[in-house]
């Protein structure tokens, strides 16, 4: 079953728009405009392989630099993820998975838990990857997950190109994400002992 969200996140430094279908599979629709190359590219590959139709468009302040588009994105996008779940209930909660991309290969680990929590080791060399500094990658990730309301460990565990390790990594969390909501159990169902993940 298709859900959805729409989030309007507006500041000083960025204007954003998006509009996020999670279960996709069979008319998916991706558009990203955030004037960041590489991030587009990031987020796409995470759109695409979690299954997701997404719209993501931001004006920001890249006169100064990178950091405030590329954060606000991934909160922005966090807060979709979020909203268009809805409560955490007949899913499968944990998801994992691995991706390679030629000779770099990531993990990601990820718990629909309500209590963010993101843990980040990509190991990345470059300064930039295209015009997105590589300080940012991972912090895009953090952001992502804290304003999601996940716990997430994307490891890369080998790879030679920051590009691959990068894109792995992305790939990675995003499969990890398919799983961690797909359908498991009654609708109903909250996979908690505590019986809720929203308190």
């Amino acid at each position: 079953m298709s859900k959805t969200a729409y989030v309007s996140r507006k500041t000083n430094e960025t204007d954003i728009s998006i509009q996020l279908a999670l279960n996709q599979y069979s008319a998916q629709s991706i558009d990203v405009s955030t004037g960041i190359g590489f991030l587009d590219h990031m987020l796409h590959a995470l759109a695409k392989h979690s299954r997701w139709s997404l719209s993501l468009t931001c004006k920001g302040d890249l006169h100064i630099d990178d950091h405030h588009t590329a954060e606000d994105c991934a909160i922005a996008l966090g807060y979709a993820f979020r909203d268009a779940l809805g409560p955490p209930q007949g899913i499968r909660r944990y998801g994992h998975a691995y991706a390679p991309l030629d000779e770099a290969l990531s993990r990601a680990v990820v718990d629909v838990s309500g209590r963010p929590y993101a843990v980040v080791e990509l190991g990345l060399k470059r300064e930039k990857l295209g015009e997105l500094s590589c300080e940012m990658i991972p912090h895009v990730i953090q952001s992502f997950s804290t304003a999601a309301g996940l716990t997430v460990h994307v490891d890369c565990l080998r790879g030679t190109n920051d590009h691959h390790r990068a894109e792995s990594a992305f790939k990675a969390l995003a499969i990890a994400l398919r799983e961690a909501i797909s359908p498991f159990g009654a609708p109903e169902d909250i996979p908690s002992t505590k019986g809720t993940l929203t308190a």
